[in-house]
């Protein structure tokens, strides 16, 4: 049977870093963490591809984006990949947040089978 932990344990531990609230307009996203769909992985990847702030995503071509990134790493990027690009480089031009799935449709019809 398991203990509770005590007061002295818990206070012992070292804090948790919090994580970036999402941001709700382009305006007040200053970490790529705080897009919305971003988390510390394809933040990671984004500055692989030479993007160090979420501003520089508004000029940025998705397809472009998911392309190079393929080409980097060296591996076949997943399809939802490019949403989430899509999502990203839309909220940053001005959209409202949306879910990576909803740009699944647009993604398929415009560039079909990847």
């Amino acid at each position: 049977m398991l203990r509770p932990e005590t007061s002295l344990e818990r206070s012992s531990r070292p804090p948790r870093a919090l994580k970036p609230l999402k941001a709700r307009h382009a305006a007040e996203c200053e970490q790529l963490e705080q897009l919305p769909n971003i988390g510390p992985s394809l933040a990671g990847d984004l500055r692989l591809l030479g993007i160090a702030h979420p501003r520089d995503l508004a000029d940025r071509d998705a397809f472009a984006m998911y392309q190079t990134l393929g080409s980097l790493t060296g591996q076949r990027q997943d399809p939802c990949v490019l949403d989430t690009f899509l999502a990203a480089t839309d909220f940053m031009r001005g959209a409202d947040p949306k879910p990576w799935w909803l740009y699944t449709a647009e993604r398929k019809r415009v560039y079909g089978k990847l």
